[in-house]
């Protein structure tokens, strides 16, 4: 009988168990399984942005979808618990700007758009098999077979068509607005990618002369 560690070692059984568990193929979902008496239950993952490495975030997210997938095949349910990544687009380019920048003192411009878009792929793929393997880590119960990536032309064209659909449907509308616009990637920003800060300024009053006579309009600026 071997001698039992006195400290837990995940090492010699989680990858066991987890390796285990995707042969014996526990997290696959099959539709042809679904009936009356075997509901389907689906969660997508809200996917990771390949930007670095998961955080203590996602940690508690993916655990508790993990919690309730589990449980849910207990219930006797068919279950896919959807995994994939996010290309999180503007945030990916910065890391990768800084890390140009960082390790071969080169911005985006000395490469060019292609090479450049050759980094940002090469990033994605480092990066996204990281947090992959990260997820395989914490146990999640994915159905790996499904993996997907936000730029996958097959779902890009998906987003495209549904864009178009509600455009059309007058849900969403395009307008002249307030952005953040970065001068430093020379494009405009989400107000979740920018960081508020106060700042005391001065407003500016001013008044517009109008035809005919009429009074004139007040106005301010900051």
């Amino acid at each position: 009988m071997s001698e039992i560690p006195k400290a837990y070692e995940p090492q010699s059984v989680e990858d066991k168990w987890y390796d285990a568990w995707q042969k014996q193929g526990c997290f696959t979902a099959d539709p042809a399984r679904v009936s009356d008496k075997r509901p389907a239950y689906s969660i997508v993952i809200p996917p990771p942005n390949v930007t670095g490495m998961l955080h203590m975030g996602h940690v508690l997210n993916n655990t508790i979808q993990d919690i309730l997938s589990r449980k849910a095949r207990m219930d006797g349910k068919e279950v896919l618990w959807l995994p994939g990544t996010d290309h999180a687009g503007i945030a990916t380019q910065v890391q990768v700007e800084k890390a140009l920048k960082k390790e071969e003192r080169l911005t985006k411009y000395d490469l060019g758009r292609e090479k450049f878009l050759e980094r940002v792929w090469q990033w994605k793929e480092k990066h996204g098999g990281i947090i992959i393997n990260q997820l395989k880590k914490l146990g999640c119960s994915c159905d790996w077979t499904r993996e997907r990536f936000t730029m996958d032309p097959e779902y890009s064209r998906c987003v495209q068509k549904v864009f178009v659909e509600l455009y059309k449907k007058g849900l969403i509308y395009r307008g002249k607005r307030m952005v953040n616009w970065c001068p430093a990637t020379q494009t405009a920003l989400s107000d979740e990618e920018v960081e508020m800060k106060p700042q005391k300024g001065f407003m500016y009053h001013f008044r517009v002369e109008v035809e005919l006579g009429s009074a004139p309009a007040p106005g301010a600026v900051a």
